[in-house]
């Protein structure tokens, strides 16, 4: 009896936190600002420098580049696109190389290696490089990952709304694409918190103390970007596109946030492996590198998207042990609820991101996974132990 007790309370809350995700996410998501095609007409007379930062990533840069060399755009904007090759120990270099015969715009530099006195993380000293040579050349500054793949209107879109709007930092999120099991499993669960963790409704407000970016697609006014140090500002922060995020709002400067489903996408990862050592890496760092914060946020996924199926799992399990009871009937009836309410949020959720609802009938697994990839996080951030991206240490010995 105990035991049927302790079930349902966990599922009691379990359907709270589903009603608090659902809603909260959607009304996110209905809120946030969309970036939206434009006629080449309207697209003003600018020059942009695109640049692509770039670590062993000979699987995209190929196609990241061929997608940004089509973009559409009037013969009055001025496009260069520059691929940072971080010291790569693949291909990537000879790759991004063997393209620039194909069109003039585009420009490969070999970044130096990385001073050993000083904490460079991330992309943050290859776009200090790239931007150095870029020096004041163009108007605006646009930072797009290797992994982004961009339709031929999303760059005369961003600039048209930058421009209009006199926007300092536009980030667009672009459509989440999966391609492994691991990340059906993973992904969609990620994309819908931050869509609680960052109220999308009120990021463009200047008056809102939050400040978040999209690290994917940054599209920068360069002067604002000078001014506020750049990547050299940020050498030694992870997250950095949060960290820029807020020295645009706190330097006073207009932060404009924009879903790009659209007009641009982004697979993030192409294996187990990588999402392990992508998400872990910077999990609890996304959460201050606050222990109890990190813990939170676990538990409160792994209730909403894991709990109502552990729930059908162990009440019919319970069923089958103890016999049939009223309680143990009654456990399981709202099990099923709690896990159709999901199901319900799941495909709510999709329906405003575009997502597909592929493998929605293993979210519980999901759920248990990004668990333990918060878990995971704290370990490693917090010793250190393990705590790398693409072989590389993200510790100050680094």
């Amino acid at each position: 009896m105990v035991g049927w007790l302790i079930l349902d309370g966990l599922l009691a809350l379990s359907g709270l936190g589903i009603g608090i995700f659902w809603v909260r996410s959607c009304q996110s998501l209905a809120g946030a600002s969309r970036l939206e095609p434009v006629d080449l007409a309207e697209v003003p007379a600018r020059s942009i420098a695109v640049v692509i930062p770039a670590y062993n990533e000979e699987v995209n840069i190929v196609d990241c580049v061929r997608s940004v060399l089509a973009s559409e755009l009037p013969d009055t904007v001025e496009l260069q696109v520059w691929v940072a090759d971080d010291q790569s120990s693949d291909r990537t270099l000879a790759l991004a190389a063997a393209l620039m015969p194909t069109d003039a715009r585009l420009r490969v530099l070999r970044v130096p290696p990385r001073p050993t006195e000083q904490l460079w993380l991330g992309k943050n000293w290859a776009c200090v490089q790239v931007t150095e040579a870029i020096g004041e050349t163009v108007d605006y500054l646009l930072f797009i990952d290797a992994d982004v793949r961009l339709a031929p209107g999303a760059i005369g879109a961003a600039l048209t709304l930058a421009d209009r709007q006199q926007i300092d930092l536009l980030s667009c999120a672009p459509l989440l694409v999966c391609g492994c099991l691991s990340e059906w499993l993973v992904q969609p669960i990620v994309a819908s918190a931050m869509a609680i963790a960052f109220d999308f409704r009120t990021l463009n407000d200047p008056e809102s103390p939050t400040a978040f970016a999209a690290g994917p697609f940054m599209f920068f006014r360069r002067s604002s970007y000078a001014a506020i140090g750049g990547h050299a500002a940020v050498g030694y922060e992870l997250t950095e596109d949060l960290a820029l995020a807020r020295q645009i709002r706190q330097s006073g400067r207009s932060l404009h946030f924009a879903l790009g489903l659209g007009l641009m996408r982004v697979r993030m990862y192409q294996n187990f492996a990588a999402l392990w050592e992508g998400w872990t890496k910077h999990w609890h760092i996304a959460n201050q590198n606050n222990i109890p914060k990190t813990l939170i946020s676990a538990a409160g996924l792994f209730g909403v998207f894991a709990m109502p199926w552990l729930g059908l799992l162990i009440g019919a399990i319970g069923l089958l042990i103890d016999g049939p009871s009223l309680l143990g009937f009654a456990s399981c009836g709202l099990a099923l609820t709690t896990t159709i309410a999901v199901c319900g949020m799941r495909w709510a959720i999709a329906q405003q991101t575009d997502q597909s609802l592929r493998y929605w009938w293993l979210m519980g697994v999901g759920g248990v996974l990004v668990f333990a990839i918060a878990i995971a996080s704290i370990i490693k951030v917090e010793t250190g132990w393990g705590w790398t991206w693409r072989g590389r240490p993200l510790t100050q010995s680094s």
